[in-house]
């Protein structure tokens, strides 16, 4: 029951452990451990690379448990450490630690410096325990995975809130699905208006998930769990037609919807999106579509292909949330967006920092020799509303003006006059919604 690979013992060998070694008067521990970005490395360098890195790695891993702990591959990028005693716990995380420790240095391998990271998941069985060893394992992987979702280079500990927590989103999974069936989901839009007049210029289209009792599930906590469930191909789907449908007589705006990483990884994504503006009549040269940095920097090539396939149908392209993440100038010029909306933070360290708002002023100066507009996000005071005038911004979007709304509504703005500037103590510290 060994790995051909890497000559350690291997899944079966684990499970067979977990039964054999099971000691009524000692603890036992048990750690999951994921190679952090060896997926990108085995694409990039190739499949023979990445199995050298493998064999180094569970060399490495053999040496830091030495005779504290026993390593195992499980397949993958994936490997195990068992450790049983009376300091068991202690031990295991020890190990998993100097493993960390060791990894973060540069791997030669045939000739290249590599560096990768690990997330750890470590589950702690107490004397007696009576647990299957697909229980124990199953623990220590809900850690593993918590540990992922904390950002990765570290160690968490399997905890019983885990599990109630997972059956909550497992709840709300299915809740979700039932809401995208029977309709229950809404689209609001948040007007854009123009910097020197102060018109609606463009909204942007913000999905709502309303409770019976009045309350709303926020779309921060919903929509990471569609993109993990599955669902975001046809909750961005039906956001996007939706809104092309509803914003069909706004003439003369421009309406802004937000796509995820995962729709545009997605590789049907572009055909969806031609068949949805066939479908409502929509005009592409009025739709916008608003992506973060997080996916434009995690893979810049498959990036700059999803995007020139959504120009081909004429839609523009806006980078969403600027200043909160990687990009950089040469960042902007390599994939030339149409719209570079400022992120709220940005705003608010200009209005208070001299440094912050000499970059910001030189990043509007950039973008403007781009060709693209600028817009002010999360504006909430007049001081900041005047600052992005005075900083060249084209549009401004934020609670000053108008919170996100109903299309009805949208509909008696775009027939009515004037712009609701609203009074500054009725903004308070709140943020605009965002999708």
């Amino acid at each position: 029951m060994t790995d051909s690979l890497t000559g350690l013992p291997n899944r079966r060998a684990l499970h067979s452990d977990l039964v054999d070694l099971r000691d009524p008067d000692a603890e036992m521990a048990l750690a999951l451990i994921d190679l952090d970005g060896f997926k990108s490395i085995n694409d990039h360098h190739g499949h023979l690379l990445g199995d050298a890195l493998l064999k180094n790695c569970a060399d490495i891993l053999r040496e830091v448990c030495g005779d504290e702990g026993r390593s195992y591959r499980l397949g993958g990028d994936e490997f195990a450490v068992l450790a049983t005693g009376q300091l068991a716990g202690t031990i295991l995380e020890g190990i998993c630690r100097r493993y960390m420790e060791r990894l973060a240095r540069a791997q030669r391998i045939e000739g290249r410096s590599l560096a990768i990271g690990l997330s750890a998941g470590l589950a702690r069985f107490e004397a007696g325990t009576e647990l299957s060893s697909t229980e124990m394992l199953r623990q220590a992987d809900v850690a593993m995975y918590a540990s992922k979702a904390s950002g990765r280079m570290r160690c968490t500990w399997f905890h019983l809130d885990f599990d109630i927590r997972r059956e909550a989103t497992r709840k709300l999974e299915a809740d979700l699905a039932t809401a995208l069936r029977e309709g229950e989901l809404q689209v609001e839009y948040q007007p854009l208006v123009d910097a020197k007049d102060n018109k609606i210029v463009a909204v942007e289209a913000l999905v709502r998930w309303p409770q019976p009792d009045g309350t709303q599930i926020s779309p921060s906590v919903f929509i990471p769990i569609a993109e993990e469930c599955g669902l975001i191909e046809h909750l961005g789907d039906w956001v996007l037609e939706q809104a092309c449908t509803q914003a069909l007589d706004w003439t003369d705006i421009t309406l802004s919807v937000n796509v995820s990483p995962a729709q545009l990884r997605d590789p049907g994504f572009a055909v969806r999106l031609g068949h949805i503006l066939e479908r409502t009549g929509f005009p592409p040269e009025r739709l916008e579509l608003e992506v973060t940095e997080t996916y434009l920097v995690g893979d810049p090539t498959v990036a700059g292909r999803s995007l020139d396939l959504i120009r081909r149908f004429g839609v523009g392209v806006a980078l969403d949330d600027f200043g909160t993440g990687y990009a950089s100038i040469g960042f902007l010029r390599k994939f030339s967006f149409e719209k570079l909306k400022l992120d709220r933070s940005l705003m608010v360290e200009a209005a208070n920092d001299e440094g912050s708002r000499t970059m910001m002023v030189s990043t509007i100066a950039v973008a403007r020799a781009l060709n693209m507009d600028v817009t002010a996000e999360g504006v909430e005071t007049a001081d900041q509303a005047d600052l992005a005038r005075a900083a060249g911004c084209d549009q401004i979007q934020g609670w000053l003006y108008y919170k996100a709304i109903p299309a009805n509504e949208i509909k008696q703005l775009l027939a009515g006059s004037g712009v609701n500037e609203r009074d500054e103590s009725e903004v308070g510290n709140g943020h605009v919604e965002r999708a």
